[in-house]
């Protein structure tokens, strides 16, 4: 395997590692699929700090550098969404199956290292660090860039899946004793819905800036003096 890179404390969106996944246009979301189906894949998206960003940028920046060919574009583009509190979100993520061979599953650790149940769902919101190596790749002039291969997934807080109530209350009806004695009877609190792991939210998009290519393939000091200006 290619060396990985570890992207710290970054927190899980929509994660789908117990098995592969994919996205059906008629219903509007991620379903479970055999790994060799079209599309499937084993994937996180992930929300990170501007210091987490930029430092996966360079490496990506110097991935791209030392892969790319002659007729390639001389420089990576940001590939992150930027979000208005000024954090950034990525994805890596792995497919089912290349050339008809079956990948190995990501890993999913707990914070000890210690591997979790094979089905182990991690949830979003949950806390993680992610292993990953570079790929990079030019399919066409709109498909290029490079690619976040995921390898495992460290959890480090594990925000428990909760269940919505999809119900409004109805006046006059059944009422169980409450058991909270600090709680007024009828004060009656709605319970927040949960977010499905399983639905990605549009992530809203902010114009991307060009990044200055470096002075030469082997100088990234220009991308780092021109992050997020």
């Amino acid at each position: 395997m290619a060396e990985t890179y570890i992207i710290e404390n970054v927190e899980a969106l929509w994660p789908k590692i117990d098995q592969t996944y994919v996205y059906d246009q008629k219903v509007k979301r991620s379903m479970p699929c055999g790994p060799r189906d079209t599309n499937a894949e084993f994937s996180v998206n992930f929300r990170m700090d501007n210091a987490t960003a930029k430092a996966l940028f360079i490496q990506m920046s110097a991935a791209w550098n030392a892969n790319k060919e002659a007729s390639w574009p001389t420089k990576l583009e940001n590939p992150f969404v930027k979000d208005d509190n000024g954090t950034y979100t990525g994805k890596a993520n792995i497919k089912g199956a290349y050339n008809g061979k079956i990948t190995d599953k990501p890993l999913q650790l707990d914070s000890q290292g210690t591997p979790l149940e094979e089905d182990f769902q991690l949830t979003t919101g949950s806390t993680i660090s992610v292993a990953v190596s570079f790929y990079a790749y030019h399919m066409s002039k709109e498909n290029w860039g490079v690619a976040l291969r995921l390898y495992a997934v460290q959890v480090i807080k594990y925000v428990p899946k909760a269940k919505s109530n999809p119900f409004a209350a109805v006046e006059g009806g059944f009422v169980t004793e409450n058991p909270n004695p600090f709680k007024k009877s009828n004060n009656v609190l709605a319970e927040e819905p949960v977010a499905d792991d399983f639905d990605e939210e549009p992530v809203k998009k902010t114009a991307k800036k060009a990044v200055a290519a470096p002075s030469d393939d082997g100088d990234l000091g220009s991308i780092i003096d021109n992050w997020d200006d």
